[in-house]
């Protein structure tokens, strides 16, 4: 039985379907090329005309007039054709770069759009594997494979008849032998789509093994892992090489199969031909002529045949990408759709929330959570790794539903509010904060585009962070590197500060923002801090007494349940969960 995905691409027809909406806004460009397509097989077809005049009339009449006007007519008709064939290519190649760019910018568009949960089932190598290598194929197709089939297929058609009007006889034979070349194309064709598609998904899991060892190279080194990895490294390398060898294995068979059947046809044929000229039944023109429509004939055949595999193997890239634009986010927002104010109270009410991740529906993380962090309050959250405290947060920003009970943000249900709009009022502060490779200016700016340098720098001054970024190389200019390797953990702390003071939300999500950083560090984050936090609605998740125990209230959460809730001086009085875990970190 065939699937969804296979049955998607199942005929150029589907594939040029895939293509189309980005094609179509380049019309002009696409008509442009079809012209000099024409042009250039028309040119081609030319030649055996004008071959056919040389022999007949250039050789055979000795007359040196003659033959010097048949080779200025076969100078006229091959200079028609260089130029018609680069006009071709650069058309068709600008199209192939065009389209490309324009399908890259939508797949990505598309995917910085979609939930956590999309990402969840796709791995990051596997979803870069199809932005680069599957899109690659496809900008193949556009710039050179489509050119070479609709350039061969009229060849096909005008040397078919040309051929027809040198020699009707030789014709029917040719003709004849046409089904003993495309009916291995169709059968083999299906099994080479498959083979294509086996071999990027492979590249995908390739590409997901190189993501996630090289951001870990520092603790494969530091277990002495290297040869391990490397081993496993290339072991995946040679399931992406027998992957590939099944595939080029079966673009070969069709190659040989095309190739023996069309030259040896074209031999027999040819051979039929020499004894009509010999009986009188046809001139050495004519021969000639029809030799050279026979050429041209088995050349564009044996070239569609390539071209063939080359647009299955790109069936199964654009069944790939395919694949991920039809990903629809998760995240729908429920009718009757509701608007956020411009400015928020900021309240925010987890009301008997249940949920478990879509990964795995079965495993249960929040079971009846129910609590308010009344506006300009500040709550902390403590308890056990895997406790449920950061799926707040991701709940909080509607990343995801609860499966029961409702999130509020001033007692209105997030379901009912776009996702974009609840999170333009949500300012986040990560234990690790993400630090583009950008200058300081711009991963500041990143909490408000369009800010100007002015308010940028109010925001740097207000984190603690306009010190030792004006120490930097060139300030605000200074490129970070990848992951921010020019800061040290502390400093980037403060620029993700800086981004959430320039942002000034309502709500302030701050995720163990001071766990890693040293006396002297901590004190100016948590300076920063302050100021942030002052009439905002926070909620914390943090384990230091220094962060949690003048916060407003603290929830305790254990196994995904709320089992104490209080300030820090009742909590501690109650002797529970919370007591046991101030008590651990003065005895640290």
């Amino acid at each position: 039985m065939k699937t969804q995905s296979s049955d998607r691409f199942e005929s150029l027809s589907h594939l040029l379907g895939f293509l189309w909406p980005f094609i179509r806004h380049y019309r002009l460009q696409v008509l442009g090329a079809m012209a000099a397509l024409f042009l250039a097989a028309g040119a081609v077809l030319t030649i055996g005309w004008g071959l056919r005049h040389l022999v007949d009339q250039g050789l055979q009449s000795g007359s040196p007039g003659v033959l010097n006007q048949a080779l200025l007519m076969m100078i006229g008709i091959v200079s028609a054709l260089a130029l018609a064939s680069a006009a071709r290519y650069f058309m068709v190649s600008w199209l192939g770069e065009r389209v490309i760019a324009d399908l890259r910018k939508k797949l990505y568009a598309h995917i910085v759009a979609l939930d956590p949960p999309f990402f969840d089932r796709y791995k990051t190598g596997n979803v870069l594997s199809r932005m680069t290598a599957d899109t690659t194929i496809v900008q193949q197709v556009v710039s050179q494979s489509l050119s070479i089939a609709l350039r061969n297929s009229l060849m096909t058609v005008g040397s078919l008849i040309m051929l027809c009007y040198t020699s009707p006889k030789l014709t029917a034979y040719v003709i004849g032998l046409l089904p003993l070349v495309i009916l291995p194309l169709v059968l083999v064709g299906r099994r080479v789509r498959v083979r294509s598609r086996q071999a990027q998904e492979h590249v995908g899991v390739f590409g997901d093994y190189i993501d996630e060892t090289l951001h870990g190279v520092q603790e494969i080194q530091a277990y002495g892992q290297e040869d391990t990895t490397a081993q496993h490294f290339a072991g995946l390398t040679e399931d992406v090489f027998q992957a590939s060898c099944r595939y080029i294995r079966l673009r070969a068979v069709i190659t040989a199969i095309a190739i023996f059947v069309i030259f040896a046809g074209i031999s027999t044929v040819l051979w039929l031909g020499g004894h009509d000229m010999l009986d009188g039944e046809m001139t050495a023109g004519t021969l000639s002529a029809f030799i050279f429509y026979a050429v041209v004939l088995a050349s564009s055949v044996g070239a569609l045949s390539e071209v063939y595999g080359a647009l299955n193997h790109a069936a199964g890239a654009a069944d790939r990408l395919t694949e991920i634009l039809k990903a629809a986010p998760d995240i729908i927002t429920a009718e009757p759709v509701q608007s956020l104010p411009d400015k928020l109270e900021g309240s925010v009410t987890f009301q008997n929330v249940q949920f478990a991740y879509p990964a795995h529906p079965d495993r249960t993380v929040l079971h009846d959570v129910d609590f308010t962090v009344p506006s300009g309050k500040a709550i902390a959250i403590i308890g056990a790794s895997g406790a449920g405290k950061s799926t707040l947060f991701q709940l909080a920003q509607r990343f995801y539903d609860p499966a029961k009970g409702q999130v509020l943000i001033d007692g209105m249900d997030l379901k009912h509010i776009p996702p974009a709009e609840i999170r333009s009022h949500i300012a986040v502060v990560p234990q690790e904060p993400v630090i583009f490779s950008s200058s300081v200016f711009d991963n500041i700016r990143f909490g408000k585009p369009g800010a100007s340098r002015a308010e940028v720098k109010v925001a740097a001054v207000a984190a603690n962070a306009d010190g030792f970024i004006q120490s930097l190389p060139d300030g605000y200019d200074t490129l970070l590197g990848e992951r921010g390797s020019r800061l040290s953990t502390g400093q980037k702390q403060r620029i993700a500060i800086a981004r959430a003071v320039l942002r000034d939300p309502e709500i302030l999500l701050l995720d163990e923002a001071t766990s890693a950083l040293d006396s002297e560090s901590e004190n100016k984050v948590q300076e920063a801090l302050a100021r942030l936090m002052k009439n905002r609605t926070t909620l914390i998740i943090a384990h230091r007494l220094s962060t949690i125990q003048d916060t407003d209230e603290i929830i305790v959460l254990d196994q995904g349940r709320v089992v104490e809730q209080g300030t820090h001086y009742d909590l501690n009085r109650k002797k529970g969960l919370y007591y046991r875990y101030v008590q651990m970190q003065i005895a640290a």
